[in-house]
């Protein structure tokens, strides 16, 4: 989708509500998790792994952890763009100050939705994701609504 095309009606795109979550959640079969870590006991790690147990692929991206070729038994991806396929979702383990850079390659590999765990929120690179018509959650933790929506 294009900013023209998707217009004024951005906003849509900012997913809030409980019945927006879910049906997001109930859409989703594939999550690149960028800013994964390979330790257990770190979020980036626990929450993906719970998200593959509740039945979703996973595709690692991790920011660091360069000499890593694979996690959680998949080849790892350096750059959203370079995944093969389609992807559902893009899950967000990154400061908000460190999102900006990433933006331009989310909307490269042009994901249905992106979502900022919780204690994660950009505004502005929520807008701009939204205006290329890409439905965003922030500041939301994908394992508590996961449970939420009974997976």
């Amino acid at each position: 989708m294009t900013a023209e095309r998707d217009g004024a009606n951005w906003r849509d795109h900012l997913i809030e509500s409980p019945a927006g979550v879910r049906d997001l959640l109930e859409k989703t079969h594939r999550i690149a998790v960028l800013g994964i870590k390979p330790d257990p006991d770190q979020p980036a790690y626990y929450v993906p792994e719970y998200a593959e147990r509740a039945g979703y692929e996973i595709v690692p991206v991790p920011v660091y952890y360069k000499e890593l070729t694979e996690m959680m038994g998949k080849k790892v991806y350096r750059r959203l763009a370079d995944i093969p396929g389609d992807g559902d979702m893009i899950n967000v383990f990154r400061r908000p100050a460190d999102i900006p850079p990433h933006v331009d390659d989310i909307i490269a590999k042009k994901p249905k939705s992106v979502w900022f765990q919780l204690g994660i929120r950009n505004d502005a690179a929520a807008e701009k994701l939204a205006r290329a018509g890409i439905d965003v959650v922030q500041d939301h933790c994908l394992l508590v609504e996961l449970r939420r929506i009974g997976r």
